[in-house]
């Protein structure tokens, strides 16, 4: 089986929409930057497109986007302007577009990280749930992996993978679990409508899960082009 390496997507604010790379440092807890700021409430909730006991529903996040230049996250708004992490009109944004004091906060002692620090799909997957919902745009960013990796045919090839090591590019991770998904990938944005039927379909066919979490072993640059390969 051949997995190359199609596309790299950083977010360096979570839930919001992200950058696409085309090599990134590869570290214990991710992608360089990856998730490394989050929009908080004055509870410590995380702003997100679904509500927990973790995430506090905050709809429309998906308009906003972030990304990294140099040693700042900067974050795109609806109307064009940029403003980097830690400007107080970020912030003072965010809490009038939701009527709420929020801000953005980095990273401490506590991971922004959903479950593992990696997230990777491959297009096998997306062609096999495509197969099945031929009135939907399954498109790889609802699903918002780290890694896309191209793999033929239409399969959730990636399920097998779970418990073993791979190399990839000069890094080493190992598949802990299958991705288990939620409600953002129903989300919209940008062109992509509101799908229910995407996750409703996730949910009855394979048991709410499509991609998997991996954690990593040993550092090193992963590159778009790179080969997944088994190790031993």
């Amino acid at each position: 089986m051949s997995a190359i390496v199609l596309e790299l997507w950083r977010y360096p604010v979570k839930s919001l929409l992200g950058e696409r790379l085309e090599a990134i440092e590869v570290e214990a807890r991710g992608l360089q930057g990856d998730r490394r700021f989050a929009v908080t409430d004055r509870h410590g909730k995380f702003g997100s497109g679904k509500t927990t006991r973790r995430f506090r529903l905050l709809p429309g996040l998906f308009d906003l986007r972030a990304r990294i230049e140099g040693e700042r996250a900067l974050v795109t708004l609806p109307d064009g302007r940029e403003l980097h992490v830690g400007d107080p009109r970020l912030d003072r944004f965010v809490s009038a577009r939701y009527g709420d004091d929020l801000r953005l906060v980095e990273e401490s002692s506590f991971s922004y990280h959903d479950a593992a620090p990696l997230h990777l799909l491959t297009t096998a997957s997306l062609s096999w749930l495509q197969a099945r919902l031929p009135g939907s745009e399954v498109d790889r960013r609802r699903f918002r992996p780290n890694i896309l990796l191209d793999v033929a045919g239409s399969r959730l090839v990636e399920d097998g993978w779970v418990g073993q090591r791979f190399a990839l590019g000069g890094a080493v991770v190992r598949i802990r679990e299958r991705a288990e998904r939620c409600v953002m990938t129903t989300n919209s944005q940008d062109e992509l409508s509101q799908d229910p039927a995407i996750l409703a379909a996730v949910t009855k066919l394979n048991d709410v899960c499509l991609g998997v979490f991996a954690t990593v072993e040993q550092p090193g640059t992963i590159r778009v082009g790179d080969e997944l390969t088994i190790v031993d």
